[in-house]
């Protein structure tokens, strides 16, 4: 194409495809960092959740603790008294024990649960990643230059087939 006919259709000429290509690979790792940032703020977001879990998971364990300390010494109470009064006292032996299990079995199901949520939201987030890059792996046709001629076999082509 000559000169007049890039300025008529403000077409870039040799030079400017070379800077927009080196401006492109720039874009290219800004968008990066930007990703980056993101993701770094979605972690900081989620850390104050996680302390506030651990407090519970704190208190469970000393629950617990509470629970088998008493199942024992109900159990040694249980066997220094008279058998008539025993089996209420470990009736009550028991259910303390059944408490200490209760307690350690809510911060196991409480802990599974969140695994299971941050494996769904690794998931989603694949899968959201997946479709952003099949959009921007799209064409969009740019850097195709056709002349006039080209333009015409191409048209005349599809008006044979049809």
């Amino acid at each position: 194409m000559t000169k007049k006919l890039e300025e008529l259709f403000e077409l870039p000429n040799e030079a400017d495809k070379d800077v927009n290509q080196s401006n492109l690979e720039k874009v290219g790792i800004e968008i990066s960092t930007q990703e980056a940032l993101t993701n770094l703020e979605k972690i900081e977001q989620a850390l104050p959740q996680v302390r506030g879990l651990e407090s519970s998971d704190i208190e469970m364990d000393e629950l617990a603790d509470l629970a088998k300390n008493s199942y024992k010494d109900l159990m040694d109470l249980g066997m220094q008294v008279d058998s008539r009064f025993s089996a209420e006292i470990f009736n009550s032996a028991g259910t303390m024990l059944n408490h200490a299990i209760t307690a350690k079995t809510a911060k196991m199901t409480k802990k599974l649960k969140m695994i299971e949520l941050q494996l769904k939201k690794a998931a989603l987030d694949q899968k959201q990643a997946v479709k952003t890059e099949e959009i921007e792996a799209t064409p969009l046709g740019e850097g195709q230059t056709l002349d006039r001629n080209e333009l015409l076999k191409i048209l005349s082509g599809k008006k044979d087939e049809q």
